[in-house]
């Protein structure tokens, strides 16, 4: 029910990630934007999608952009700020032509940070004479990668649920009473659980059942969102067991669910375009009721397709508006059917087995429910 995915995403790189994930052959060469910058200096709040978006409308392609191939795979980039890009214009490429002077990946001034590498100084001596001495000082990366995507758009939907599977609502643990009968909980309160049976599990996120998600094309219901409610953690084992409330960013009551959270995995972030011809249509915006509602940049659609049709993580899905069926006044109200408009892209970062969450990276015109999703 709940995909095992890393709770933060802020040391994601920009890297080759596989050759199963990036071996696919482009369907046009790639086209370089006549205002792209011969040099650039990456500077902190930069992400590796807007940085390509500066070189090329097609931002995706980065390891055609960087020209990689298989056999480098395992040599991937590493940016951080204060390292400089150049462009060859020639060979339509980009590498790393070094750091911006006075400035390394370890900070202002060089490696080891504030002052740089090549001086130091000791106590001042009595007389006032000040001695100039080499000194090293390092300082961990670790944290300062420029990352994909901006993280913080997608962050808090990396780990809770997103989607409850139909049948899966009566499998999940129930909140069946309250402290002190209490009609509302919040955090630090107890409540007490029929249906934990996991041995070992111990902490929970607490949910209830949003809306459904149809398939625009089927009509089916292919789940239903979840609304996160808060955490919990078990402090009494047995039939009903005991929690208390972790915390709380909803009112909790009697009946809402419990889903065990997940372990902390990496996961990595390379955007690629699908390998096969995929085409599915927007079911949902989030946090907007039923099909109603306009998603721009950096705002999340929800997809009718998921692993069972062969989307991944990391796929880049261009967007069109949907053109529809509509009467031609000119011929007696015969039907006519409008195409659809390409309208932006969207990055898909969380997928499950008949719906995935994409983020949404570049629109020309807002996106809809019932939408159309495309290979690009």
């Amino acid at each position: 029910m709940v995909q095992q995915v890393r709770k933060s995403i802020t040391a994601l790189i920009f890297f080759l990630a596989s050759s199963a994930a990036l071996g696919q052959a482009p369907s046009a060469p790639l086209v370089l934007r006549p205002d792209a910058p011969d040099r650039y200096v990456v500077v902190p709040g930069d992400t590796l999608w807007g940085i390509s978006t500066r070189y090329t409308d097609s931002p995706w392609r980065w390891p055609e952009l960087w020209g990689m191939n298989r056999e480098q795979i395992q040599n991937p980039h590493l940016l951080y700020p204060g390292m400089v890009l150049l462009l060859d214009r020639a060979r339509g490429t980009l590498s790393i032509g070094g750091a911006q002077p006075g400035t390394t990946p370890g900070g202002p001034g060089g490696p080891g940070g504030p002052g740089g590498p090549g001086t130091g100084t000791g106590p001042t001596p009595p007389g006032g004479t000040v001695k100039l001495a080499p000194r090293v000082r390092a300082e961990s990366l670790a944290g300062q990668q420029i990352p994909s995507i901006p993280p913080s758009a997608i962050e808090p939907f990396l780990s809770r649920p997103l989607v409850i599977e139909p049948e899966g609502l009566e499998r999940a643990p129930t909140i069946v009473a309250t402290e002190k009968d209490r009609v509302v909980l919040s955090a630090g309160n107890l409540a007490y659980v029929r249906g934990i049976r996991e041995p070992g599990e111990e902490s929970w996120f607490v949910f209830r059942r949003g809306d459904p998600l149809i398939d625009p094309d089927s009509e089916r219901t292919l789940a239903y969102e979840a609304i996160y409610l808060g955490t919990a953690q078990l402090t009494r084992a047995g039939d009903p067991a005991t929690v208390v409330l972790t915390s709380a960013v909803q009112e909790v009551n009697a009946g809402d669910r419990l889903v065990a959270a997940p372990p902390v995995l990496a996961i990595n972030y390379a955007p690629h375009a699908p390998s096969s011809n995929l085409k599915g249509r927007v079911m949902k915006i989030y946090n907007s009721p039923g099909r109603v509602g306009e998603a721009g940049p950096l705002q999340i659609i929800s997809v009718n397709r998921g692993r069972a049709d062969g989307i991944e993580v990391g796929h880049v899905l261009a967007l069109y508006s949907f053109g529809g069926t509509v009467r031609d006044t000119t011929r007696g109200g015969a039907p006519i059917t409008l195409p659809d408009e390409r309208a932006g892209l969207s990055f898909v970062f969380r997928v499950f087995d008949r719906v995935s969450y994409a983020l949404v990276m570049h629109v020309t015109r807002p996106i809809s429910p019932l939408d159309v999703v495309r290979t690009p």
